[in-house]
């Protein structure tokens, strides 16, 4: 039986838009190199709860700053916590988000980006990347352009 026009129409479910490593560290830091259509998008999915970030993105940051190519102003353990606590969701990685990263075709072997982009896949969220390769991946998940 359909629905009488007295009952109201459900809510449609946002979107999750969750954030390719480089993007969280822009977010976070406030970087000019977000365009401001992405820069819009993003704030609008973290009010709405739903912006996320791979639990997988904290290891790369890890691994970036540990190495000297990223500069933090806090530890790593306190870039994470803060992350969370402004009301980014972390999505942890699972055995089958794991499996799926080593089923994606036409994109490179580094294993960050893979578990990133099976991250988004699973979630149904949009990537929002800057990454050439990722933004014309075909059969990936939707992505925003972060330079937009």
């Amino acid at each position: 039986m359909g629905a009488s026009r007295d009952e109201e129409a459900p809510a449609e479910t946002p979107i999750v838009i969750l954030l390719d490593t480089h993007v969280l560290v822009w977010f976070r830091q406030g970087s000019e190199r977000m365009g401001k259509r992405a820069r819009r998008r993003i704030d609008a999915a973290l009010r709405e709860g739903v912006l996320a970030v791979s639990a997988f993105s904290f290891w790369e940051v890890a691994m970036l700053a540990r190495a000297g190519r990223l500069g933090l102003r806090v530890t790593v353990d306190e870039f994470r916590t803060a992350t969370l606590g402004a009301g980014v969701l972390e999505v942890p990685v699972d055995g089958a988000i794991v499996v799926l990263s080593t089923r994606l075709s036409g994109m490179h072997g580094d294993p960050a980006d893979r578990i990133i982009i099976a991250s988004a896949i699973a979630q149904g969220a949009i990537l929002a990347t800057a990454d050439e390769n990722m933004l014309a991946m075909r059969g990936g998940p939707a992505c925003l352009d972060a330079t937009s």
